[in-house]
């Protein structure tokens, strides 16, 4: 037992706080339950960025930079400036618990004579602060200081003058018993996995109305890996593999003023869990094979991970309604004027039904010559929100810049 079950609401609270299903006696009593999709390892879909953050969590198809690895690495091919590195934290949580946070580090260099292809990295390191297990008793059975963590590496070429490609491997530790001082430490082991993400984007002008348009639009999937489990004998978990799709519209209105407006369309690419039938004693009806037997959906126990992906599109017990439900929409705009200073807002829509975040966001950014800051806010529609008040903030460095201030002084 946890003594304030802090990690386990956490970890719920990113994918929706999933409850557990009522039983039925018809297809119809589906409509409006609630079917939640909870993965391992939910921190890999934590925005790390600000400026996507003050954006609704959109930013497939926008302009690349030092953080676009988490969104589409196919972007950074385009990116005009040589190298550059972002540092960006968040408390996490802040309603629940006081000592939770999110970290990432990310850098790009240009490479190659045309200078059409990018190298990225980034660390990720989620801290879940201190917990106290306790044993059935209420006696202290040690503490520890549980961290999930995830390296990247990804590479990102433009094939044409609109057209670019990219990739990603990903290695993620997840140790949720990490530094216990008692027993629990090793009964439990790190969950490990290794993954990727494939990403493509095209960006051409075009007119609207006889207005000049910076027109974009990519696509990706991400968290492409093996399933991961804590001990020998648990079942094991899907990491959050996500299909993205989005839009990018940018509007030049005079020298000094910009307007882009982002959509993206979210799928978590993660078996949908089924209804079972009941038994006279009103538990789950188990075959001769020890198994529950399915009566909606389809069972996702020992699926493997692309059969699972493919499944995630026609599983839902609730049928093809169910499955609209389980796309999200998150769109906003950015204004800029004379490309140094930012104004952002956007909005995130997730079905009740499959977790219900909903929330709207706003952010700033401040470009310097070398420094680049980005602050975001969330606030979300529902009061008592684990979400609420969540702050971000991002520092980016132009290293490209930094050179030409320096050999400018010599």
């Amino acid at each position: 037992m946890l003594k304030n079950n802090l990690l386990i609401i956490g970890l719920l609270a990113l994918v929706g706080n999933a409850l557990g299903q009522s039983k039925i006696t018809s297809k119809d009593q589906l409509v409006g339950q609630r079917n939640v999709i909870t993965t391992a390892v939910p921190f890999l879909t934590i925005t790390p960025d600000s400026r996507s953050a003050g954006m609704g969590d959109a930013g497939v198809a926008r302009d690349g930079d030092a953080n676009s690895m988490h969104w589409n690495v196919a972007t950074m091919a385009f990116i005009q400036k040589k190298a550059g590195v972002s540092l960006n934290a968040a408390p996490w949580l802040r309603q629940l618990v006081p000592d939770v946070w999110f970290y990432d580090m990310a850098g790009y260099t240009k490479v190659g004579s045309r200078n059409q292809s990018v190298v990225t990295a980034s660390i990720r390191y989620f801290s879940l602060g201190e917990i106290q297990f306790t044993d059935d008793f209420g006696n202290s059975n040690g503490n520890a200081t549980p961290y999930e963590m995830a390296l990247d590496v990804g590479y990102a070429t433009q094939l044409s003058e609109h057209f670019s490609l990219g990739g990603a491997m990903r290695f993620v530790n997840s140790c949720l018993t990490c530094g216990s001082t008692g027993t629990i430490g090793s009964q439990f082991k790190p969950g490990r996995a290794a993954a990727g993400d494939i990403g493509v984007y095209y960006k051409k002008p075009i007119k609207i109305g006889g207005t000049d348009v910076k027109w974009a639009t990519g696509a990706t999937i991400t968290n492409i890996g093996n399933k991961v489990t804590y001990s020998t004998s648990a079942e094991k978990d899907f990491l959050p593999a996500n299909l993205r799709l989005g839009t990018n519209f940018g509007f030049k209105i005079d020298d000094h003023n910009e307007l882009n407006f982002n959509l993206d369309i979210n799928k978590l690419l993660v078996p949908t869990y089924p209804v079972y039938f009941t038994n006279a004693g009103g538990g789950d009806s188990i075959n001769t094979d020890g198994n529950k037997v399915v009566q909606y959906g389809k069972d996702s126990k020992d699926v493997p991970v692309i059969s699972g992906i493919f499944q995630s599109f026609y599983d839902a017990p609730g049928g093809f309604k169910e499955e609209l439900k389980e796309y999200n929409i998150a769109t906003g705009f950015e204004y800029w004027y004379d490309k140094q200073f930012a104004v952002r807002a956007g909005y995130f829509n997730e079905a009740a039904t499959k977790g219900g975040r909903k929330y709207a966001t706003f952010g700033i950014g401040l470009r310097y010559n070398v420094f680049g800051i980005d602050a975001a806010y969330l606030q979300p529609f529902t009061q008592r929100h684990p979400l609420q008040n969540t702050i971000r903030f991002s520092l980016l460095f132009d290293i490209d810049a930094f050179k030409k201030q320096q050999d400018a002084k010599k």
